[in-house]
């Protein structure tokens, strides 16, 4: 992995310290020592290796008992880090038992232990990112029900449009963390496989009683046993790969509305942990959004990588396998570090609705323009009512107000008063449904 996983300099900034512990080099080296424990154990239950041996694997199977660097020099030459392990490994065993030695990695294969060893990370560090979203997903719930009457400009390509709340942005937040949530929740679970098919695929190595080992170390675990093994097939990894992109682009999108709200011309909204700059001292940057929009720009990139890696080469893959075990993990620290960063910023999100009220009357009435034009429409038409209120518009930028223009309209006044102007130009009653979307949205949360 980069520099940036969670040992290094911008570690703590773009990561996550519980996951990147997950995903350490000594977490790597500890998930393959487990699977070998496992193996022997289960072996042994079904007769297929001593009983005697498995004491002296499981005590040797610790990874703080061996040289890191050197496992790591060997599988430079050996081409993955199971080779040197496993050497390791058996020498140790030797040292305890002579005789176990013989049965340490029984029947396996390299591949077997380094994808169930990846299993095994994923397993303990993909819940922490949806601990994250959950945060994320509740605090959203909390600004979705607060602000759900708080009104303010929806914007589209930048411009202002027509009125919106507060609340009703936020449930738009909520649900997409909802289904991130959910995509990776499954994600996970699909991908929760034992990997173990011995050198093709096939576990002849182990006979007659192949099947029962896959399925009992399976179990051991507390994984799936897959129908065949998958060695060459990397589709559950794929869209374990998918969901955490899907989540960083999701997760960039709040973050973006988060940083628009919070320019310094909008002032609508602003991260209440913000940064200072070393040269301007007035500076409150938004921290926060900044990491989750990087994560953003990064995880396509990543993700495109392990689907490129798909198509792998018959029984074993050759380079597209390799290109999986930095990238994937990198993909879970970086997700982990947006999810993280985004929590925070939503949990601490100040909303000035004094600001959001003086952005919005900014236009003087223009941004409910389309609520007088569907009143007048009832009597004259769609077009013709459109057409009226867009000269009223043009006019009223010149000075004025919108209110002002259309009461001086003589083809308006003949359909509307001017306290039906008035009404029709009051943005809290131009919000539509903001209530009844914010409660279905909030509901869906309590029921995840």
């Amino acid at each position: 992995m980069s520099s940036d996983d969670g040992s290094g300099l911008l570690g703590p900034l773009f990561g996550d310290a519980e996951v990147a512990d997950a995903l350490s080099d000594r977490a790597r080296l500890q998930a393959m020592l487990d699977v070998e424990a496992a193996l022997a154990e289960v072996e042994a239950e079904l007769g297929v290796v001593p009983r005697e041996a498995v004491a002296p694997i499981r005590a040797a199977a610790q990874a703080a008992g061996y040289d890191h660097r050197a496992i790591a020099a060997e599988a430079a030459r050996d081409g993955n880090l199971a080779i040197p392990l496993v050497r390791h490994l058996t020498a140790a065993v030797g040292a305890i038992d002579p005789n176990a030695a013989r049965y340490v990695h029984w029947g396996a294969t390299s591949q077997d232990i380094l994808d169930t060893g990846l299993v095994l990370q994923l397993q303990r560090a993909v819940p922490l990112i949806v601990a994250h979203l959950d945060r994320a997903a509740v605090a959203a719930a909390s600004h979705a029900r607060r602000h759900v009457d708080t009104v303010m400009a929806g914007r589209t390509w930048l411009q202002q449009s027509t009125p919106v709340t507060f609340g009703v942005k936020a449930a738009g937040w909520l649900d997409a963390l909802i289904r991130e949530r959910a995509a990776l929740d499954a994600a996970l679970e699909d991908v929760r496989v034992v990997q173990f098919g011995g050198a093709s695929g096939t576990l002849a190595a182990l006979g007659d009683r192949g099947l029962a080992v896959a399925d009992r170390l399976a179990a051991r675990l507390g994984l799936s046993a897959p129908d065949v093994p998958w060695h060459a097939h990397r589709d559950r990894l794929a869209r374990l790969a998918c969901a955490l992109g899907v989540t960083c682009g999701t997760l960039g999108k709040i973050a973006r509305d988060v940083s628009l709200l919070a320019q310094t011309e909008v002032g609508e909204a602003a991260e209440q942990t913000g940064s200072g700059s070393s040269a301007m001292p007035h500076k409150q940057n938004p921290v926060g959004a900044s990491v989750a929009l990087a994560a953003a720009v990064r995880a396509p990139g990543l993700v495109a990588t392990l689907l490129a890696a798909m198509p792998q080469e018959h029984e074993r893959g050759l380079g597209g396998w390799q290109a999986e075990w930095t990238t994937l993990p990198e993909l879970v620290l970086l997700t982990a570090g947006a999810s993280r960063a985004a929590a925070s910023m939503l949990e601490g999100l100040i909303v000035d609705a004094t600001r959001m009220r003086e952005n919005l009357e900014r236009t003087h009435g223009l941004i409910v323009s389309e609520s007088v034009a569907m009143a007048l429409a009832a009597h004259i038409g769609r077009s013709e009512a459109h057409r009226l209120v867009e000269h009223a518009a043009q006019r009223a930028r010149q000075g004025g107000s919108l209110a002002d223009a259309l009461a001086g309209d003589p083809a308006v006044t003949r359909h509307l008063t001017r306290a039906d102007i008035d009404r029709h130009l009051s943005p809290e009653n131009y919000v539509g449904a903001v209530r009844a979307l914010v409660e279905r949205v909030v509901r869906r949360l309590a029921r995840s």
